[in-house]
């Protein structure tokens, strides 16, 4: 006990903290806005052109850095809204279809524009993956590079037409860049306060762990949505302003080179950040006017770019400036849950009566993996099951979670129904799980994995989150708190700031527990949290998940560790071959002579 005591009371050797707090994750930005409101006093016109098209594409970029870093999602042919952006802009502005209009509301209309067509774009996202979805934006970018072509009463054709003229003072060099800039740093600071947010963390969980995702209530579609529509504005609005540099556009100026400047720049900064796309968007700009003569080759250079990311440096830009997780961890850890802190964190009452499975049948195909399946689970009650592999364990938790439909039986949760499928409305019901391999994060803390599991908790909405309105700021503030108390019940409490593919696997499993925890579960179901434990941790988990149910929460423990079974369920079913072989308390089992043949053994 004394090892125990001296390793956990030296968190700050064992785990890197916070440097200097939320401030500092702003210092680097600032620095990069100083120095940019110094150029006009040390660059001349040309340096003003550059510096202003670099703003315009990172205007863009930060919003394809929610699609592309942050959710996952292949958008490479984003240059298409940009070119919607800024034909829009230059057709109302020179009243092509309406009247004329000036030259900001025009640049309105072309973020509206854009974002309805960054929906559109994106809605294939919610079905296609990967490849597929890339090869949809291409697509879509090649349908508006023929429909500019086309459409010569309106756009101009090849010819082109002009982009809007801005009034003073941003109708001049210096004054464009202070216009350009200004709405940089303003989209910065919105995807800044989303990445941060609830949603943020929603979208790197559908990015890295989609089932925990799921598990935990986040709803892929209206997240997305939301994202689309923010980076679909977002690009409108370069493109408007893009079209107000150049003064006079062609469908030329929407190259296939130009959709891969963007998308490369965000993988070159790495995925869930803000600085490093920031740089890189930076890099890709300057890079053509340092090496002038590579022009040319310009895809050959991105390409290769690419190549070295994926070989080299993986993680990009925001892997190199993350100094804190190049600590080193010490080896000989020891979690010590404090089941103390779930009287706070559990603290809230549930009205309950448990989880009632009555007749439940599962086939896939001709082999039946759950046959007639009654279960009831009381709340403040452990109830195990057990049986040999392949027996149906944790197909009745998937059925339980809604990843499963069963063709006949029904299931209620606190007396109303609980209807099949459906797994991302679980969590809303109180039903929490772990799974059989931990479904973390881990390019995010610890910290920040547990508050995943409080993110439909919250209430502020996707423009209070983008806004850092004060409900926003408030659910932030109470996610945060429930998560350490979380992190402090299961023992995880000094990890909290390091990145959780760092942890050691016994670590993973408590992680899963704490958030799961966040919700203050009706029922919660572990899938082998022993698994790869051992027997002292195996010891500390059993009282934390006996504390757990003293709380109120049913727990429905599957496991392979019969000692542990034994030793903290109030009841117990065993299955075998998707049949329940027998029921009942521990005594009445270890005496049951068809379960020590099939599954206990002499």
């Amino acid at each position: 006990m004394a090892m125990d005591e001296r390793v956990q009371s030296a968190p700050s050797h064992d785990a890197p903290r916070a440097s200097l707090g939320d401030f500092s994750k702003g210092l680097p930005f600032l620095a990069i806005l100083a120095l940019s409101m110094l150029l006009p006093l040390i660059g001349n016109d040309y340096w003003a052109l550059i510096a202003t098209r670099a703003s315009i594409y990172w205007i863009l970029v930060s919003g394809l850095n929610l699609i592309v870093g942050f959710a996952g999602q292949l958008a490479i042919g984003y240059v298409a809204l940009f070119a919607v952006g800024a034909y829009t802009a230059s057709v109302l502005a020179a009243g092509n279809v309406l009247p004329a209009l000036p030259p900001f509301a025009a640049l309105g209309a072309a973020g509206v524009v854009s974002a309805a067509m960054g929906v559109v774009v994106g809605l294939p996202a919610l079905r296609l993956r990967t490849f597929y979805f890339a090869m949809t934006t291409l697509g879509f970018a090649t349908i508006v590079t023929q429909v500019a072509l086309g459409w010569q009463s309106v756009t101009g054709g090849g010819i082109g037409l002009s982009g809007p003229s801005l009034p003073a003072p941003f109708d001049t060099t210096w004054g464009l860049y202070g216009l350009c800039l200004g709405l940089a740093a303003l989209c910065t600071w919105m995807t800044a306060n989303l990445a941060y947010s609830r949603f943020g963390r929603a979208l790197v969980a559908t990015r890295d762990a989609d089932v925990a995702a799921e598990a935990n209530g986040i709803a892929k579609p209206h997240l997305l949505i939301g994202v689309f529509l923010f980076a679909g504005a977002a690009a409108g609005v370069a493109g408007g302003l893009f079209a107000s540099l150049q003064t006079y556009i062609t469908p030329d100026a929407f190259t296939f080179d130009l959709s891969l400047l963007f998308f490369i720049a965000v993988l070159i900064g790495g995925r869930g950040s803000i600085l490093g796309p920031l740089l890189g968007t930076l890099l890709l700009t300057l890079l053509p006017e340092m090496a002038a003569p590579l022009a040319a080759w310009s895809t050959f250079v991105y390409a290769a770019l690419l190549l070295i990311i994926v070989l080299l440096m993986p993680g990009g830009i925001a892997t190199l400036l993350d100094f804190d997780n190049r600590r080193v961890l010490s080896d000989n850890r020891v979690i010590l849950p404090q089941p103390a802190a779930l009287g706070q964190l559990l603290a809230a009452a549930r009205p309950a009566t448990g989880l009632e499975m009555e007749g439940v049948v599962l086939s896939f195909g001709g082999v039946t993996a759950i046959d007639g399946l009654d279960l009831s689970v009381q709340p403040g009650q452990v109830h195990g099951l057990i049986g040999p592999n392949g027996s149906g364990k944790t197909t009745t938790l998937n059925v339980i979670s809604g990843y499963f439909r069963p063709q006949q039986g029904q299931m209620t949760l606190d007396g109303t129904n609980l209807p099949t499928g459906l797994p991302v409305l679980r969590a809303g019901r109180g039903v929490c799980r772990t799974f059989q391999t931990p479904r973390i994060i881990g390019a995010a803390s610890v910290l920040q994995n547990v508050m995943v599991g409080g993110t439909i908790t919250g209430r502020a909405g996707f423009l209070e989150a983008m806004l850092s309105l004060p409900r926003s700021l408030r659910d932030e503030r109470a996610i945060r708190m429930r998560a350490r108390l979380a992190l402090q019940a299961v023992g995880l409490h000094a990890l909290e700031n390091v990145r959780a593919d760092r942890l050691q696997h016994s670590e993973l499993r408590f992680l899963e527990i704490a958030r799961g925890l966040m919700l203050h579960p009706s029922l919660l179901l572990l899938d082998e949290p022993a698994a790869g434990l051992s027997a002292e941790e195996i010891k500390r988990l059993g009282a934390l998940i006996k504390a757990i149910s003293e709380h109120g929460v049913g727990v429905l423990l599957v496991e392979h560790h019969a000692d542990l079974i034994f030793e903290i369920c109030d009841q117990i079913t065993v299955l075998n071959l998707g049949k329940v072989l027998a029921r009942g308390t521990p005594a009445e089992i270890r005496m049951h002579k068809e379960v020590v043949s099939a599954y206990l053994g002499a």
